[in-house]
């Protein structure tokens, strides 16, 4: 069981995601007192796609992402989470496995809401399940522009914009920053931009010759995140 200081940051955090806004601070305490705190390092696997299960995750700090694999060994990233954003909540509604693999890329903290809880407030309180809807609706949304926004992107293009968003996730909080070191290797970034390791490789040498990057054994410091934009249409 959490300690006090500890359930006040989850309640304040669990207020601020908007699937839970508007509850009282007592169910907010209800959902805090029976979570679960949850370190992963960089590369960890949360759950696989296939995988049974029925708990939702919110993120505390670090990134994670959610991946579809291919048969013949592709891969296509679906979608990105940073502190505050809420992911697996599609099981709950009916004990479905993982229709994605959740894995992290820096490391990673989140608080484990069981779907029992979920499905209480959802009983509850029918708004929750309006919001679970529309972040659903959201998400799916977002996924849809992203890959039709894909396939008519370049490599660098591609592979700029995932930087971008890395970058973003990890400025959060703090705008103004200039130098952003990201633990990510050359194939993370190719996954994320789902484009050839080689192609992405190239295209990061352009940026650090270009001085908007300086590559080390697997992390990036981008030194001009403005200048990431100009490469992305």
């Amino acid at each position: 069981m959490p300690d006090s200081a500890d359930s006040a940051e989850r309640v304040a955090l669990l207020g601020h995601v908007p699937v839970f806004a508007g509850l009282t601070e007592y169910d907010l305490a209800a959902v805090a007192e029976v979570s679960v705190s949850r370190r992963y390092a960089a590369g960890e696997v949360v759950f696989r796609e296939g995988d049974e299960g029925d708990t939702c995750y919110i993120v505390r700090s670090g990134l994670a992402r959610a991946v579809r694999q291919h048969s013949d060994g592709r891969s296509i990233t679906l979608s990105h989470f940073s502190a505050g954003d809420i992911f697996g909540e599609l099981a709950i509604f009916g004990g479905e496995p993982r229709s994605a693999t959740v894995d992290v890329i820096e490391e990673t903290e989140v608080i484990a809401v069981p779907g029992r809880e979920v499905q209480r407030l959802m009983r509850e309180h029918p708004e929750i399940s309006v919001k679970l809807i529309a972040a659903l609706a959201q998400k799916l949304r977002a996924t849809n522009e992203r890959l039709a926004r894909q396939s008519f992107q370049t490599v660098q293009s591609r592979v700029a914009a995932a930087l971008g968003q890395i970058v973003a996730a990890a400025r959060d909080g703090n705008p103004s920053e200039s130098d952003v070191v990201i633990t990510l290797t050359q194939a993370d970034l190719a996954k994320l931009a789902g484009s050839s390791r080689e192609s992405a490789s190239r295209f990061l040498a352009a940026l650090e010759r270009a001085g908007v990057i300086t590559q080390g054994r697997g992390r990036v410091t981008v030194h001009d995140p403005q200048a990431l934009e100009g490469y992305v249409y």
